[in-house]
């Protein structure tokens, strides 16, 4: 039953930090990463479609992107959608093929940016106590219905800890590479 307990905990702890990463990707460095593109929904034959749907996002350089649509009618539809994201880019359209280029970050735009990623990480942070706090009112609920005595609901505590200790180290982790990263000149 802990080792249920545990193993629930650690895979909503996995999910927690790969949510984080995530949203680390959707921050802007100044340079070219597809995943940047990520959030952009493109209105597809009614619908709102992610962008990687519909289109080849490729790297062309350090500071561009390239994407190509699959469809050519798109290309107004996909300009439209990246220009309403606010991800502050400004495609250029050469015939089929859409370039965006990375505007460089100001100092100030990487503070800002480095900010928005603490306030991720914290989130994550927040996410992973949250699922310690579960697992402890589980194992709690446990000893209120006798299924484990109190000394093993105390190593169960003590385990729960030490995976929390790790993930909230593997955002912590993830957070000084992303300061690495926009700080990056």
């Amino acid at each position: 039953m802990i080792n249920d307990i545990l193993k629930d905990a650690e895979e909503r702890m996995a999910k927690a930090v790969t949510a984080v990463e995530s949203s680390f990707n959707k921050i802007r460095t100044g340079r070219a990463h597809p995943s940047i593109l990520d959030s952009v929904k493109v209105n597809y034959y009614g619908s709102e479609t992610p962008l990687n749907q519909v289109a080849n996002i490729t790297v062309e350089d350090a500071r561009t992107l390239g994407v190509s649509p699959w469809e050519s009618n798109l290309v107004p539809e996909i300009e439209k959608a990246i220009m309403k994201s606010d991800l502050g880019l400004n495609p250029a359209t050469n015939g089929s093929l859409i370039r965006i280029p990375m505007p460089a970050l100001t100092e100030e735009t990487r503070r800002n940016y480095f900010k928005q990623a603490k306030a991720e990480a914290e989130n994550g942070r927040i996410a992973i106590r949250n699922i310690r706090r579960d697992a402890n009112g589980s194992l709690k609920d446990l000893v209120k219905e006798k299924e484990i005595s109190e000394d093993d609901e105390r190593r169960g505590q003590d385990q729960v800890q030490k995976v929390t200790d790790k993930y909230v180290a593997l955002v912590e982790e993830r957070l000084a590479a992303k300061e690495k990263d926009l700080m990056e000149i």
